[in-house]
């Protein structure tokens, strides 16, 4: 399933959670599960709501789990909202209609077919992405096509497929050759031998039933229903849940929230293939996203640490090396992995410290006063003694703020945290001072309805003064006019 990846810068992103000012739109991940949200053509929708600094809460509603633009999903709809049944109906018809063309069962069956074919007409229509059989063949006729599709090529996808790229919905970045290898060798050093890929979009037509589910990550939807499910349970069930690790690359515009309740389901899925002597262990998970997002990570997934290796992209403007990318990918991995047994690559720059236990880049220089290697993005973080803790090179501390921060950066308040409170270790949610929040609010709300109410009131009086004095004037013209004319 396809969702949309945004580029963050990683300055400006750190510790963003996808707000816009002192307001934004928070996912509420713990709904009501008797009341199943609808479905859009992404699956089951997600519930919003938008959240201003010091006010309460505004209505709630449901919009799509995987596009962020409007006019890639423009569903729509606020929670106590009733339809009829004929709005119902069209909902249906429209989500049917944007459904891929070719079920699963119909992608096996072509494959089947494709592979049987002598290599001389095995091909593929590169302006469709298809792969095409003899009796497909008229209809791609002006199309650009490619022949002799080997088992090689169809082993590897990517490789046949063009990425892609509107960051607002379907956008897919592909690994580096480097980083691609780097990830295959140290699985298999690790000892996995089955990799659960989450995130995989549009190569349903490469795949058998049994590998492969079309499935959103977002709300861990199977768009193929329990067939689909049965599928992914027992690969992940298969001998006790051993010798498999989940591996994702989630869109960066992703909210982080849905991403973890939907692993915690994979998690409790494999869970229940474990024996109960091994009822303490983790699925083994990598989880490829911006180091931004480590605190927010670790929120939900205590047991994850996020390792030192710079994942890069082939074709990401930023996330590759090069001239046009970045000198520094900011995309890591996090794992629950221990960190020790983990090696990574000497010849690209990293180093093994001792007293982390830990391989780190070469600039990641271990601090004394924080005991431990500190830098997030692989340049030498410098250690201030006010904030107590290790801070960007380019970051000084700012005495208004009382926290570092860059030195062209606008001291106008918390930007992140709670909406309520404005501290910055929780959300809206968990505010301890909700319930007085809304105490205080809702005693502002009543001042300020007295305050309407009663300018209402006084207009209304002005008005009909205005409109006695008015008739008045108009009575006295017409006596003088009649005694004029008498």
């Amino acid at each position: 399933m396809a969702a949309p990846r945004e580029p963050l810068g990683a300055e400006e992103a750190e510790g963003s959670s996808g707000r816009q000012g002192n307001s934004g739109f928070e996912v509420v991940v713990f709904s009501d599960p008797a009341t199943p949200a609808p479905l859009c053509p992404h699956g089951p929708t997600l519930l919003f709501v938008k959240a201003n600094q010091g006010k309460e809460e505004t209505r709630r509603f449901y919009a799509c789990s995987a596009c962020r633009d409007r006019k890639d999903c423009n569903f729509f709809q606020w929670e106590d909202e009733k339809l009829s049944g004929a709005r119902l109906a069209a909902r249906e018809a429209h989500n049917r209609r944007y459904q891929p063309p070719l079920s699963r069962s119909q992608c096996v069956e072509r494959y089947l077919k494709f592979i049987e074919l002598p290599l001389s007409q095995r091909k593929f229509c590169q302006r469709c992405q298809q792969l095409l059989l003899p009796d497909d063949e008229e209809k791609h006729r002006k199309h650009q096509i490619v022949g002799d599709i080997s088992i090689t090529q169809l082993k590897r996808p990517s490789q046949l497929l063009y990425p892609l790229e509107n960051k607002k919905t379907n956008a897919q970045y592909l690994f580096a050759d480097r980083s691609c290898l780097f990830l295959v060798d140290l699985l298999s050093t690790l000892g996995f031998r089955r990799v659960l890929c989450v995130g995989t979009p549009r190569y349903s037509q490469f795949y058998m039933e049994d590998s492969f589910c079309h499935y959103n990550m977002f709300n861990h939807h199977f768009f193929d229903g329990k067939a689909a499910l049965e599928v992914c349970r027992t690969f992940l069930q298969k001998d006790e849940g051993e010798g498999v690790i989940m591996v994702t690359d989630p869109p960066f515009g992703g909210l982080v929230e849905p991403l973890a309740v939907t692993f915690k389901k994979l998690i409790a899925m494999w869970k229940e293939g474990q024996s109960q002597d091994n009822s303490h262990k983790e699925l083994p998970i990598f989880w490829i996203f911006p180091y931004f997002f480590e605190s927010r990570i670790c929120q939900f997934f205590p047991s994850f640490c996020m390792l030192d290796y710079q994942v890069d992209y082939d074709n990401h403007a930023l996330y590759k090396h090069g001239k046009t990318g970045r000198k520094q990918s900011p995309v890591r991995i996090f794992t629950n992995i221990p960190p020790n047994k983990i090696i990574l690559p000497t010849e690209e720059g990293y180093r093994f410290c001792p007293l982390c236990q830990r391989y780190v880049s070469l600039e990641n220089q271990h601090c004394e006063h924080c005991n431990s290697c500190t830098s997030k993005d692989g340049r030498k973080w410098n250690h201030c003694f006010l904030c107590k803790k290790c801070v960007k090179p380019s970051w000084i501390h700012c005495n208004i703020c009382n926290h570092c921060a860059l030195p062209d950066h606008s001291c106008t308040g918390p930007k992140d945290g709670c909406f309520i409170c404005g501290e910055l270790d929780h959300k809206r949610s968990t505010c301890p001072n909700i319930s007085t929040s809304k105490k205080v609010n809702k005693a502002v709300r009543k001042q300020k309805q007295r305050k309407s109410n009663k300018m209402k009131m006084e207009t209304t009086k002005g008005q009909s003064m205005n409109h006695t004095s008015v008739t008045r004037k108009k009575k006295r013209r017409e006596r003088a006019h009649q005694y004029l004319c008498s």
